[in-house]
């Protein structure tokens, strides 16, 4: 049959679409003729659809919703109202029908659909759900049962009935080669400055506002390491050196990450290569970190939330701020760089745990330090259901309309209403012009680390700069 994806994410500078790499080389792999339109690359999205569409027609079309927002406190920008748009002018142009995926659909699939036109969405990974939806419409077969599936009712696409099947997720061993050859890569790489790679889904940890194991499961699933570098080496083929993990921490569970590091090494490729990781400061060995940069990884990004214990425990992570000084100590003596995400503002949060954590981040002598403010409540996950049993008290901004009302369009967040008042100007006394600290905010554009629109960033892979965005903006100084 034939199937059309279509990536949605514009920001800049682009990423390019891994999941479609993914969900293409899959439908491929099952005897799919398969076409993509890659809006990214478009001034006017709506005559490349026209355009698109009018050249062939679709038995389905798969639509990518990467972000819900910008995930910026200080910005608040959602992206739900450009898909909206993006579907309904789908719509218009094919009888096909329209299911949509992505990381964004799955931590809110309900509310996704509620705002745009499309029939269906596939929550969790699309490569044995979107191949099998197609075998079925294919074959003129009902779909409705398929795991992970979210459809509309009897009351059609302008009302709210939902129906979730179950969750059935492949064994990541059963995927076909990734090729990575689907995506015009080269220039993703050329206009953004790197590439990304699995390694394994699924988080099974315990953090109180997380998207991630609502959108990718509960359960960590690890990818084969040979099938890994096989991807890497393609990438590489393609002349793309950085790359940046996209699991949510690529040293959980740390002998998969070993044997990953490992398969790197046997291959050859450590010395061409040039890739950063997301990481926890626990469990983190100083075996891992020099297996890590013997492979090819130059940087790692701890997600270390808090320097204050309390507020750790609060988080539901599971490390201590001895664990990040230790995991930062051995990570540059291997000689790596390394880059501390602080949120700031969570429950809970006090002038004394934000000074603690800085402190501690000065204690640690880290390359960069992320910081931002308020806290993304996403559906699905601890923090939402503290925010609906009334457990927190104020501290709610955004997720409403121009009048007050619910929208789900808006992005929520949380911010601890004690230090809400001060919390801008007590960091700026703490950090005066410390320049290793980066904010996540558009206010701030010499030290802005939002990705979304960054003009600078932009500036700096224009002038030959590459890798992960907080050493670029480390380094273009």
């Amino acid at each position: 049959m034939d199937v059309a994806l279509v990536n949605t994410n514009r920001t800049r500078p682009p990423i390019a679409p891994i999941g479609l790499d993914y969900v293409a080389e899959a439908l491929n792999a099952a005897g799919h003729r398969v076409e993509l339109l890659d809006l990214c690359w478009e001034d006017d999205v709506h005559a490349a659809i026209a355009r698109f569409f009018d050249r062939r027609s679709f038995g389905l079309v798969g639509v990518t919703l990467r972000n819900t927002d910008d995930c910026a406190f200080t910005s608040r920008q959602s992206f739900l109202g450009e898909f909206a748009d993006t579907i309904g002018a789908i719509r218009e142009c094919t009888d096909g029908m329209i299911g949509v995926g992505g990381v964004g659909f799955s931590v809110m699939p309900e509310q996704v659909l509620a705002l745009c036109a499309a029939d269906a969405g596939v929550w969790g990974e699309g490569e044995y759900a979107l191949v099998e939806l197609a075998n079925r419409i294919d074959g003129q077969h009902d779909w409705h049962d398929l795991a992970n599936l979210v459809w509309r009712g009897e009351r059609g696409w302008r009302g709210k009935d939902f129906r979730r099947n179950p969750p059935g997720r492949g064994t990541l061993a059963d995927l076909p080669p990734m090729t990575r050859r689907w995506v015009d890569n080269r220039r993703y790489f050329r206009e953004g400055g790197q590439a990304g790679f699995e390694t394994k889904r699924g988080c099974a940890g315990p953090c109180v506002y997380c998207a991630d194991p609502v959108a990718k499961g509960r359960q960590t699933r690890t990818r084969p390491p040979a099938a890994v570098v096989d991807e890497i080496q393609s990438l590489l083929e393609q002349g793309i050196d950085h790359l940046h993990t996209c699991d949510s921490e690529f040293n959980m569970p740390e002998q998969h990450a070993l044997a990953v590091c490992e398969a790197i090494i046997r291959r050859g490729l450590g010395t061409r290569l040039r890739w950063y990781a997301y990481c926890s400061p626990a469990p983190f060995s100083r075996d891992l970190a020099g297996a890590m940069c013997h492979a090819g990884c130059v940087g790692i990004n701890f997600g270390v939330d808090s320097g204050d214990e309390a507020m750790l425990q609060r988080l539901g992570r599971g490390f201590t701020p001895g664990d990040v000084l230790q995991a930062t100590q051995w990570t540059k003596e291997a000689g790596m760089a390394v880059m501390l995400d602080l949120l700031v503002g969570s429950p809970g949060e006090t002038q004394a745990s934000i000074a603690r954590t800085v402190e501690l981040m000065r204690q640690a002598e880290p390359d960069r330090v992320g910081v931002a403010v308020g806290v993304r409540v996403y559906p699905g996950t601890q923090l939402a259901h503290q925010v609906r049993s009334g457990a927190l008290q104020g501290g709610l901004v955004g997720g409403e309309d121009a009048s007050g009302a619910p929208d789900a369009s808006q992005p929520l967040f949380f911010l601890e209403p004690t230090i809400a008042p001060t919390v801008f100007d007590l960091l700026d006394t703490l950090i005066g012009d410390d320049r290793r600290f980066l904010f996540f905010d558009p206010a701030r554009p010499d030290r802005n680390y939002n990705y979304n629109a960054n003009q600078r960033l932009v500036e700096a892979i224009r002038d030959g700069y590459r890798g992960a965005y907080w050493d670029i903006l480390r380094r273009y100084e």
